[in-house]
C-alpha cells in the first residue's frame, strides 16, 4: 500500500509497477474546504481536441466543465469530467480526447 500525499488529500492506493506512470487518480467528491483550496488555482480552458501531452511534474486539477477521456501511453483510457478531482503522475505521458469543452483549476507539484 502507498499513500499518495496531497496537501489537502490523503489517500491510500495499490500501486502495480507496470502502471506506475500510468496512474491517474480521480475522485468523484470533494468537501467545502478542500474546494476553498483549489478554488485559488489557476485555471485552465480548451475547446473540444484530440492531443498528445507527458507531465513532466505531477499535476492536480479540478474539473468545472468539461468531459474528458486521458488515455495513458499502454495504459487504459480514464473518464473525467465536471466535479472530479484528478491528480496525474509526473512521468506520464497520454492522450486528452476533449468531449466537451474544458475549464479547469490546476496546480503542478505536490505544493500549493
Amino acid at each position: 500500500m502507498v499513500q499518495l500525499k496531497v496537501p489537502w488529500l490523503e489517500l491510500e492506493h495499490d500501486l502495480k509497477w507496470r502502471d506506475e506512470l500510468s496512474d491517474i487518480k480521480v475522485v468523484n467528491k470533494i468537501t467545502q474546504e478542500q474546494l476553498e483550496v483549489v478554488e485559488k488555482w489557476s485555471i485552465w480552458e480548451k475547446e473540444i481536441s484530440t492531443f498528445p501531452w507527458s507531465y513532466d511534474e505531477m499535476e492536480t486539477c479540478y474539473f468545472l466543465e468539461g468531459d474528458v477521456v486521458v488515455t495513458p501511453k499502454g495504459g487504459e483510457p480514464v473518464t473525467m469530467g465536471k466535479g472530479d478531482l484528478v491528480t496525474f503522475p509526473a512521468g506520464m505521458s497520454c492522450t486528452w480526447q476533449i468531449n466537451k469543452p474544458v475549464r479547469k483549476h490546476f496546480i503542478f507539484g505536490s505544493t500549493l
